[in-house]
């Protein structure tokens, strides 16, 4: 597990696309047919026809200049002198009606400042002032005024440096919502006018060898939320159907993965060459209903999709997410619950890190042919019962101590059955020869004289070590126990993996010396090709002799040119997990007090895990010799699922992204607008995710219809998710023309420091109605830069 400090650089982002054109569902009755408006002209960013100025401009740089901030790039910036009183603003080519205001704050943001407004650039009125805690950011300020002038005046900065902008936008009208398909997929017509709407006789037909699974799956998803019975069939039969095909000549030629999805008033299709592309097809269509289809409950909503084509396919076959169990255990049920958010994004392979130097997490059986004598169920019974602990200065490393404990065979066999079920290989991966403390303490013949560290007199194995150290641990390349001991626990795990992939590890192994360790992974990756598998390894294995055509280099940190060296001579496919990319336990915001920040000399946020290119990471390579990306957790801090969601989420859906659309169709301005959507979806399935202060995270509110007695309190509740509120408020109006301001609750609200994201926000109101009738009453909630959210629902009293 690597801990280096490595240099990183900030890669150019261009904002293709600043606001999405697609249009969601027009609120229609619950009787009525779907109705979906066709697309309609996107807001308008005038700041990009106007001209920005400054107060200062940092060294007197024209790379710092204010055109920076209205340039649609968010790649470029103004920066100012180090002072706290200073200003950067836009002046329009006209007087404009103003909506909302973005700000872009890429670093050096403000801590305390204003947003001003003027006619004539001499008299400023102040919009608002506000001071913030985290960096970087965006601010979503909404003016609803007339201006021709915009200024942002700082009063305090984040540090000694300047102030800096990115991006100031000035909108004409509020965001537009796009669909929120994430990953962004290849190709999405949408047609407007009616589109489809699941009725409560839909059955979905299962048609062709594979399509069942996908299509019980698809079932599985919508029956909690809407209540229906939607049985899986044969055959298309009654109105309306969800049609899932599977075979040959289907979805997109060549692509075993892609497929195609319409959807129309009559029906909707999928159709793929794979099972695996249909289930890729099943998780669009997934995010095509509301988002109230993750509710665990039943809910009463119009269950609708908009009328769309969508052709999609991934860029690279490989979007893994790599889950440290061995510092700290994640049982059978929160690995379970890890697998279903990622499927959703279209992950799919799940590497598990199941051993290290603080624990051994995979049951082993004692063979018949045992030449060493070697006791293979200590493994677990030793080393399962170890994790991480504290650091070399006696301090605890996380909330807790790291969990215990190990997987049965029949417990493995259940992770790899749920996660193919998910559209998942299971990657396992057995970290030698270093990293390889927890097997040497329960294992007496592997402490020999080469291993380390070296045995101290009376003892027969080394103590357990549950510290972050790395590097100190070592098998004996001279022991033939160590050969043997490596061929069985390979042989034994390749029988229960069905997949195509071994993983040796090889990270780290500071105290081998040159010599042993080539001798020790060739031996390695030379048992892993004998059993038919593919052997997979981080980065340092790329310099040992590899099985030709056969290997897969795992890049994560250090020099590129030995990985490219492995595929061009070696006929190695390579894996990237660069760390300020895809490292997870990397702090993601200032504001977060655990977490490294080695990896990019601080946060290593939502932008660093978006904004690169595989196909051009590694120099003297090609885009085809990229199997693909790979998110990491690993777990010196981390503990149980919620927090390793905490760290995981959003960050692991942008490596979803960056594996699946093709590089010329992403942005990131985009893909924070897509990704806003998803939020409230995450909110509602229990997922504990960061709320990323540069993302415009959606609010929705759904109220539940009620019916009560006459002097009864009303118990009229909505629904409401917000990811990125604190205190949230808004109004109730009733068709009686009475209002109430009510203030929302929420079970579990945001803590950074203590890893908690938002759960949903209830609002209620107690109203009493002494006479019977049917009243209406509807929420309205005011978030920044978004339009107003209506949410009605209907008290029958009686």
């Amino acid at each position: 597990m690597p801990h280096r400090r490595t240099p990183s650089s900030r890669r150019r982002r261009t904002a293709a696309a600043i606001a999405a054109v697609l249009t969601t569902a027009v609120l229609s009755p619950l009787g009525a047919a779907p109705v979906h408006a066709a697309p309609s002209a996107a807001p308008v960013n005038m700041a990009r026809s106007g001209v920005a100025s400054a107060s200062s401009v940092e060294l007197d740089r024209d790379s710092f200049a204010a055109s920076g901030v209205n340039d649609g790039d968010i790649g470029t910036r103004w920066s100012s002198k180090y002072a706290d009183d200073n200003w950067v603003q836009i002046e329009l080519a006209a007087d404009s009606k103003i909506d909302h205001v973005t700000l872009v704050w890429p670093n050096a943001c403000a801590r305390d400042f204003a947003l001003q407004t003027s006619a004539d650039g001499v008299t400023w009125k102040t919009v608002t002032r506000l001071q913030r805690d985290t960096c970087p950011r965006t601010d979503t300020i909404d003016v609803g005024a007339t201006a021709r002038y915009v200024r942002m005046q700082g009063y305090q900065r984040w540090s000694s440096y300047g102030y800096s902008i990115s991006e100031f936008q000035i909108w004409d009208r509020p965001a537009v919502r796009s669909l929120g398909l994430v990953p962004k997929p290849v190709s999405v017509t949408e047609s407007g006018g009616r589109g489809y709407r699941l009725a409560p006789s839909t059955v979905i037909a299962a048609v062709g060898d594979g399509a069942e699974a996908p299509a019980a799956y698809l079932a599985k998803v919508l029956r909690p939320s809407t209540g229906y019975r939607l049985p899986v069939v044969s055959a298309r039969t009654g109105p309306k159907p969800i049609i899932v095909k599977v075979g040959s000549g289907l979805g997109p030629s060549g692509r075993p993965e892609g497929y195609e999805l319409t959807a129309n008033p009559s029906k909707i299709t999928i159709e793929a060459s794979t099972a695996d592309g249909a289930l890729n097809g099943v998780q669009t269509l997934r995010q095509l209903f509301p988002q109230w289809v993750e509710s665990r409950a039943k809910v009463r909503t119009a269950w609708t999709v908009p009328q769309v084509r969508i052709t999609d396919y991934p860029r690279f076959a490989h979007r893994g997410m790599m889950l440290d169990v061995a510092r700290s255990f994640y049982p059978v049920d929160e690995v379970k619950k890890y697998i279903d958010t990622a499927a959703q994004f279209k992950i799919n392979r799940l590497h598990l890190h199941l051993t290290d130097d603080q624990g051994w997490r995979i049951a082993i059986d004692t063979p018949a042919d045992n030449p060493s004598g070697i006791d293979y169920p200590r493994l677990t019974s030793v080393s399962g019962g170890t994790a991480m602990t504290y650091n070399s200065s006696g301090q605890q490393m996380g909330t807790e101590l790291g969990v215990t404990g190990y997987y049965t065979t029949a417990d493995y066999a259940e992770i790899v059955r749920y996660a193919g079920a998910n559209g998942m290989t299971v990657v396992p991966e057995i970290d030698m020869p270093g990293h390889t403390n927890a097997a040497l303490h329960a294992i007496p013949q592997l402490n020999s004289a080469g291993s380390k560290p070296a045995l101290k007199p009376g003892e027969t194995t080394v103590p357990a070590n549950g510290t972050p150290n790395v590097g100190y641990s070592s098998f004996d390349a001279a022991n033939p126990a160590t050969y043997e001991f490596t061929k069985q626990v390979l042989t034994q795990i390749a029988a229960m993996t069905p997949g195509p992939y071994l993983h040796i590890g090889g990270d780290e192994s500071h105290s081998t010396s040159g010599a042993d360790y080539t001798t020790m992974v060739d031996a390695f990756t030379g048992q892993v090709n004998a059993l038919g598998k593919t052997v997979v390894g981080w980065n340092e294995t790329a310099r040992t002799a590899l099985p030709k055509d056969n290997a897969v280099i795992q890049y994560w940190n250090g020099n590129t040119a030995t990985v490219a060296d492995a595929v061009n001579s070696k006929g190695a496919k390579v894996i990237l997990s660069p760390a300020a990319n895809t490292y997870v336990p990397q702090k993601q915001d200032s504001r977060q007090p655990q977490g490294g920040t080695w990896a990019c000399g601080g946060p290593c946020g939502l932008d660093r895990h978006y904004g690169w290119n595989p196909g051009t990471y590694v120099a003297g390579i090609s885009e085809s010799d990229v199997l693909g990306v790979e998110s990491a957790l690993w777990g010196e801090f981390i503990r149980r699922l919620p927090q390793a969601e905490y760290y995981s989420y959003p960050r692991l859906i942008a490596t979803a992204e960056v594996g699946w659309t093709p590089q010329s169709q992403r942005d990131y301005i985009d893909f924070t607008g897509r990704l806003a959507a998803v939020g409230g979806r995450l909110t509602l399935q229990g997922v504990n995710f960061f709320p990323t202060a540069d993302v415009p995270w959606r609010t929705a509110a759904l109220g539940a219809d009620r019916t009560v007695h006459a002097g009864s309190p009303a118990g009229a509740t909505w629904t409401v998710t917000a990811p990125a509120a604190g205190t949230l408020t808004g109004t109730i109006t009733w068709n009686d023309g009475v209002t109430e301001n009510v203030t929302l609750n929420t079970a579990r609200a945001a803590d950074i420091p203590g890893m908690r994201g938002n759960d949903t926000f209830t609002a209620v109101s107690n109203r009493t109605f002494d006479t019977p009738g049917t009243r209406t009453a509807t929420l309205i909630l005011r978030p920044p830069g978004q339009a107003p959210v209506e949410a009605p629902l209907t008290l029958t009293v009686s």
